[in-house]
C-alpha cells in the first residue's frame, strides 16, 4: 500500500514539518523525514504530501509541473494525483507514496507508516 493517508492514525507516526505560513498556498515544500524525501503542496488551502521520487526513474518529482492536482515529472513526463500518489500517465506504471497530513495550531505534521 502506497496511499498512507487511509491507514488509522494508530498506524502512523506524525512528524512536525513547519508552520503553516512557511507554506503558502500554491507554493510546495521539500522536506526529509528519515530516508524518504517528501514534497507538500498547499493546494486551494490544502495540504498534500507525496514521496519527492518519481516510481519510473527515481527522479526529482517534486521539481515539476503542477497543474491542478497533477504533478508532471520533469524528467519523463509521468503523472500523479498528489492527493493519493496514484499514477495518471505513462511512462510510470506503479503509484507513489503519499502520506497523511494535519494542521495543529498553526503547525503542519505529516505522517509515516510505523
Amino acid at each position: 500500500m502506497l496511499n498512507y493517508t487511509t491507514l488509522d492514525e494508530s498506524q502512523v507516526e506524525f512528524y512536525e514539518i513547519a508552520p503553516l505560513d512557511e507554506l503558502p498556498e500554491g507554493e510546495r515544500l521539500f522536506v526529509q523525514i528519515g530516508m524518504e524525501p517528501i514534497v507538500l503542496f498547499n493546494i486551494a488551502g490544502q495540504i498534500f504530501a507525496i514521496a519527492d521520487r518519481c516510481s519510473h526513474d527515481d527522479g526529482p518529482l517534486g521539481e515539476g509541473e503542477l497543474e491542478g492536482y497533477t504533478i508532471i515529472c520533469p524528467r519523463h513526463g509521468a503523472e500523479f494525483d498528489v492527493r493519493n500518489g496514484k499514477v495518471l500517465q505513462m511512462p510510470a506504471v506503479a503509484d507513489i507514496p503519499a502520506y497523511p497530513v494535519k494542521v495543529i495550531e498553526g503547525k503542519i505534521y505529516v505522517g509515516v507508516p510505523r
